[in-house]
């Protein structure tokens, strides 16, 4: 039988995304300066023998973000969502203009409404699968991201303007 992964499971995550490392885990624990059988036993989430430390997991979705791994941050988002918290990633722009401000909120509106429609679709048969629950996940992770961005935006043009004019 073949185990179904959750991007919702910080140990499934994070083994998802140090599989998709380009060259997969040996290329990862190269970079590492481990030995790959090493790191595969401490990613496997079948072997509970062996966990990867707060600074190897840090490290991993940082080699992982660096080399443009999709949903490198997906093992941080699993384990806060364990702990009733969420995170998103918060953008920094370099420069702030006020038409920024409005398709900001218009991506974020548009966000927020693919979450609803992803909690309408799912609902159809009247039940959320786990794997309904993950895609719920990750749109309420996007609208959480486009938030930040606004917030981001509005911090920047407020400094703009109290020290520029």
């Amino acid at each position: 039988m073949t185990r179904k992964y959750s991007d919702m499971n910080q140990h499934d995550a994070l083994y998802t995304v140090a599989r998709n490392y380009p060259g997969g885990i040996e290329a990862l624990s190269q970079c590492m300066g481990i030995s790959v059988n090493v790191l595969r036993n401490k990613l496997s989430p079948t072997i509970a023998s062996h966990y990867p430390s707060f600074e190897e997991v840090s490290i991993i979705i940082d080699l992982c973000q660096k080399a443009g791994v999709p949903d490198a941050l997906m093992p941080l988002h699993a384990m806060l969502v364990r702990h009733g918290m969420a995170a998103f990633v918060v953008p920094v722009p370099e420069k702030v203009a006020q038409d920024d401000l409005s398709q900001t909120v218009c991506r974020v509106m548009s966000q927020v409404g693919d979450v609803a429609e992803a909690v309408s679709q799912s609902l159809l048969d009247g039940k959320i699968t786990p794997a309904e629950a993950d895609l719920i996940e990750r749109e309420f992770n996007a609208a959480l991201s486009a938030l930040g961005e606004w917030r981001a935006r509005i911090r920047l043009l407020a400094g703009t303007q109290d020290g520029d004019g």
